[in-house]
């Protein structure tokens, strides 16, 4: 089946927002522009800003489902962003000179008992993608639709904070994929690998509560965990709304 991406999602700082987007551009071996560009560092993280590093040194929806109902607008020509939550008032902000506005902000939203916030990193020309290598996330509406099926829950897409959502395929035929190229428009990707979901699924993206087992549904019913894939950018070029996903080898 031939497939095509009914939407494109960005999000600017990890775990902390979502932006909808008609186009974008990819370059070969980097991450979506301005996807994940920062992360929140908490009280016990490692990381400096030195480099790519994993998940566990980050505030993320997993720990703090209500961070799942941010969302954002980022200016790249300014730098400002502005994030909105249903239970916190909107911010208007520059992560790179506002960080303490932003702790301030998000606090409210923290989970008792965690690390708490304590800044704002970035790696230059550097995604922090939860793999290691720079990616891109491929989301299966089909497969959205099989696992809401499956709770018999009207779940929202934005649960898998993907960044390009395809339309007109199998359920699960994105697992097909794996080590093979495909093209997008103007670009072409080299697929990786399934993600492995955690418990940032189980937050509904409105509300920011815990409403679905979404973990508990997939391994029922189809013995994994894992939902979307992980795919590298080989090839430069442009991505919109609508284009077609093609299968190369």
């Amino acid at each position: 089946m031939t497939g095509a991406v009914a939407q494109i999602w960005r999000h600017p700082i990890k775990s902390h927002g979502r932006e909808r987007l008609d186009r974008v551009s990819l370059t070969a071996g980097r991450t979506m522009p301005w996807d994940r560009t920062w992360a929140v560092t908490h009280e016990q993280s490692k990381a400096d800003g030195s480099g790519w590093e994993p998940c566990v040194n980050f505030s993320r929806c997993s720990k703090a489902p209500s961070l799942q109902a941010i969302s954002a607008t980022l200016n790249p020509d300014t730098g400002t962003m502005t994030l909105s939550h249903p239970g916190r008032p909107d911010l208007k902000f520059n992560p790179e000179s506002d960080q303490s506005r932003f702790i301030e902000w998000v606090a409210p939203l923290m989970p008792p008992g965690r690390a708490a916030s304590v800044g704002i990193i970035r790696v230059p020309e550097r995604g922090m993608t939860d793999t290691d290598y720079p990616s891109v996330s491929l989301i299966n509406l089909a497969s959205h639709r099989a696992v809401s099926q499956r709770l018999g829950q009207d779940l929202s897409y934005l649960r898998w904070r993907g960044n390009f959502l395809i339309e007109g395929l199998g359920p699960w035929e994105e697992f097909e994929w794996i080590g093979k190229r495909l093209r997008i428009g103007e670009a072409e990707l080299a697929v990786r690998e399934r993600i492995v979901r955690c418990l940032a699924t189980t937050a509904n993206p409105a509300t920011g509560l815990r409403d679905a087992d979404t973990l508990k549904a997939l391994q029922e019913g189809w013995k994994h965990t894992d939902f979307g894939v992980y795919a590298e950018v080989v090839r430069s070029g442009d991505i919109r709304t609508g284009d077609k996903l093609e299968v190369l080898s």
